[in-house]
């Protein structure tokens, strides 16, 4: 039987919260630069009207990007009726994307009535805590009765998003957030500029972090741990924090209050995130929670030893330089591991991550397929 994608452009709508350098989003766009254009077109909805962060590379490739207001509860009808709109007015998606969680029921549940394939997307394991927490776990729920086919970036996100009933059928499946490993690659010559600029001496360790200021990342705990190693193991170091975030300046104040202002580097999200991997001598990513941790992959893949929270699952640990610590040990347990593993000399990773299933280009092959079945199964049903 002829398809669709022998003949005609497979039209896929991404539905995002914002277009800015999280897990989701970097997925997506690395995911967009090696999609094959020719065959598949992409367009965004995020929920801001605010400018982001990849807004210009999107429509430098071509790409188009919609608005939706955020959905606060009290704009619940609201919400529905702009959605409508939406699709009323833009009926040629073939594939609804969806990535965002709390209100994924409700768009998916909308598109279907447009008669649109839609894929549920995991990017987490958490939701929180608190009554917004409940009343997402709620809205969640619903999910697993709505969705065509659901994707996630790891089997315990899709356990935890859409139960596992669900994540073991054929109706799911992982789908790694892959990285351009090459990119990632370690260069002395890059890490002695980057140093240059961020000012590093050559005897001084750089603790890196990369991350939102987000209670999830966990960057109070990350200031204490560093302030006992700097104080107490080894003056010549120095903490860099890569990020953007609601508690970015909460954790600057403590970073006064604790005296160390002159040894925390704290700086804007990047887009040549990879050159900074290669100024820094050891990884450290205390997470509450998380979906996966692809910088740590990334970190991996620039040789980088890594210790992580022991919540952080552990099949992020595709090239045996990750250590996991649990976050109730003391601060001086998290010290003493770096100071052992900052020592570590890099190791060539990319053979390793590649073999894990982290290659963008084998992911990005891997999506193609899954939007190419879908249709298919769509065709069968007509």
């Amino acid at each position: 039987m002829e398809t669709k994608i022998e003949n005609k452009k497979v039209n896929v709508l991404q539905v995002l919260g914002k277009l800015n350098r999280g897990g989701a989003e970097t997925l997506v766009m690395d995911m967009y630069r090696n999609i094959d254009r020719s065959k598949f077109n992409f367009e965004f909805v995020k929920h801001t009207t605010d400018k982001c962060s990849y807004d210009s590379e999107i429509l430098s490739l071509g790409g188009k990007i919609y608005s939706i207001p955020r959905y606060k509860f009290y704009n619940h009808f609201q919400y529905k009726k702009a959605w409508n709109k939406f699709f009323k007015e833009h009926n040629n998606y073939d594939i609804v994307h969806c990535h965002v969680r709390s209100t994924a029921c409700i768009i998916l549940k909308i598109a279907k009535k447009y008669g649109i394939y839609t894929i549920a997307h995991s990017h987490s394991v958490s939701s929180g805590k608190g009554i917004g927490a409940i009343i997402k776990r709620i809205f969640q729920f619903k999910i697993r009765y709505i969705a065509n086919y659901f994707l996630g970036c790891s089997q315990k996100a899709n356990e935890w998003l859409f139960g596992k009933k669900i994540a073991n059928s054929n109706k799911c499946k992982v789908l790694h957030n892959g990285i351009d490993i090459k990119k990632f690659a370690y260069d002395v010559s890059i890490r002695e500029r980057i140093r240059n600029e961020l000012k590093i001496q050559d005897n001084e360790v750089l603790i890196g972090h990369v991350g939102r200021f987000v209670k999830q990342k966990n960057h109070e705990f990350l200031v204490d741990v560093f302030n006992e190693y700097h104080k107490n193991i080894n003056k010549d170091s120095k903490l860099l924090l890569i990020g953007e975030g609601e508690l970015r300046e909460e954790i600057q104040d403590k970073v006064k209050t604790l005296g160390i202002e002159k040894n925390v580097i704290i700086m804007n999200s990047t887009n040549v995130i990879q050159n900074y991997y290669n100024a820094m001598d050891i990884f450290v990513f205390p997470s509450i929670f998380e979906g996966l941790g692809m910088v740590i992959i990334e970190a991996q893949a620039n040789g980088l030893q890594c210790i992580a929270s022991d919540t952080v699952l552990h099949e992020v640990n595709v090239t045996g330089n990750v250590e996991f610590i649990s976050l109730d040990k003391p601060k001086e347990v998290w010290g003493k591991e770096i100071n052992h593993k900052c020592h570590i000399e890099r190791s060539t990773n990319l053979e390793k991550i590649k073999k894990s299933g982290y290659d963008i280009k084998d992911s990005t092959i891997k999506l193609q397929n899954i939007y190419i079945n879908a249709l298919k199964k769509v065709e069968e049903t007509k």
